[in-house]
């Protein structure tokens, strides 16, 4: 038997079929999850997760404080949460992240970098779980199982918040989203001054000697781009300029009702191909010595 909760449950993109096509790292979590041997608990925790049952889900330092519904009348409390990385080992994590610029940039963008772990190992650590039995956890339910089926909800309602902000899972490292970008930002303008000061970088413009833009020069750059923040990617099969503008208010033609659509055939086609000579062009130059 189980009780309706008696607060609203949390909102979850989880299904029958589970959370869909997610990134990569959400995946490799509910992997994680997955690999626990009782599967008829998973079962339960599962609906518990897409029913509603969870109840809250909120942050207080680095743990994850939530309440399950289950078959008392109050709820049961859920504590999660991973070892911390001291600040030592954040030392050499945040030393490989200013190295790596692409890593900075993409995390700016809310993706988690593929390779990503490899910024960890230099301090011999790991940002995920290698196996479950590393996810400390505590529900105040009479099973003495670890985890039941309410921590387990949890577990699931996680995956669903990574793919959100993959910041959460820094966080349950010792890392909040501010603290990571904030300690960022400092190193790579420390290691920015420590260039120009040793001449590997032109050292910046006084904004009164700045000379003033030349119009001729809008469409060209000669300065040399960081490698690691230029990713050159076709673009999806299918998909043009005209897809993402929608629908384009042409004036319709009794006499030639065809008219509308093979222009915009034919431009779709002409812009694929200037699309595909671009991409070309942009490897062959990224190529070149």
């Amino acid at each position: 038997m189980s009780i309706t909760p008696s607060t609203p449950g949390i909102n979850t993109s989880l299904s029958d079929e589970g959370l869909g096509q997610q990134p990569w790292w959400v995946a490799q979590w509910m992997e994680l999850i997955n690999s626990y041997r009782y599967k008829k608990r998973l079962e339960r925790a599962w609906a518990y997760a897409r029913e509603g049952n969870v109840t809250s889900i909120r942050f207080e330092g680095r743990r994850v404080h939530a309440r399950v519904q289950g078959t008392g009348e109050d709820p049961y409390k859920v504590k999660l949460w991973l070892d911390v990385l001291n600040d030592e080992d954040w030392r050499y994590v945040l030393e490989a992240l200013t190295q790596k610029a692409r890593w900075s940039a993409q995390l700016l963008a809310g993706i988690m970098p593929a390779d990503i772990e490899r910024a960890f190992a230099a301090s011999g650590r790991r940002l995920f779980p290698f196996k479950l039995q590393e996810v400390r956890s505590e529900c105040s339910c009479p099973d003495k199982a670890n985890p039941c089926k309410h921590i387990s909800a949890v577990y699931y309602l996680m995956g669903d918040r990574f793919s959100e902000d993959p910041f959460v899972l820094f966080q349950l490292r010792g890392r909040s989203r501010s603290q990571l970008l904030k300690e960022l930002a400092e190193r790579r303008k420390q290691r920015l001054q420590e260039q120009r000061e040793s001449g590997e970088a032109p050292a910046a413009l006084s904004p009164t000697l700045a000379p003033p833009p030349d119009p001729g020069r809008w469409w060209s750059y000669s300065a040399a781009l960081d490698p690691d923040l230029v990713v050159i990617t076709p673009a999806m099969e299918g998909s043009t300029g005209l897809d993402e503008a929608g629908e384009l208010p042409l004036a319709p033609e009794p006499r030639f009702p065809e008219a509308n659509q093979r222009f915009l055939d034919q431009l779709k086609q002409h812009g694929t191909m200037v699309g595909q000579m671009a991409m070309m062009e942009a490897m062959a130059a990224g190529a070149e010595p």
